[in-house]
């Protein structure tokens, strides 16, 4: 929304914040955020234990027979 002001000498343009939520977005938002099959992020989650999740799930991933290593391309 533009918003303008005249003084004396100039006139002042000013543009209003467009709040990116206020169409409705964010009240879906918070509707879904109480479901409950909502994500929940852990703040509490080290780098370590988030490491060793990775490398078990690449780990289990390598059992796949249609697994396949970029790294053993060349060989």
């Amino acid at each position: 929304m533009l918003l303008r002001t005249h003084h004396k000498h100039h006139a002042h343009v000013q543009f209003k914040k467009v709040d990116p939520l206020g169409d409705g977005l964010r009240d879906e938002i918070e509707c879904e955020q109480c479901e409950a099959e909502a994500i929940k992020l852990e703040e509490n989650i080290t780098e370590d234990a988030l490491t060793n999740f990775w490398d078990t799930v690449e780990k289990d991933i390598q059992k796949d027979p249609e697994w396949f290593n970029f790294a053993d391309e060349d060989e």
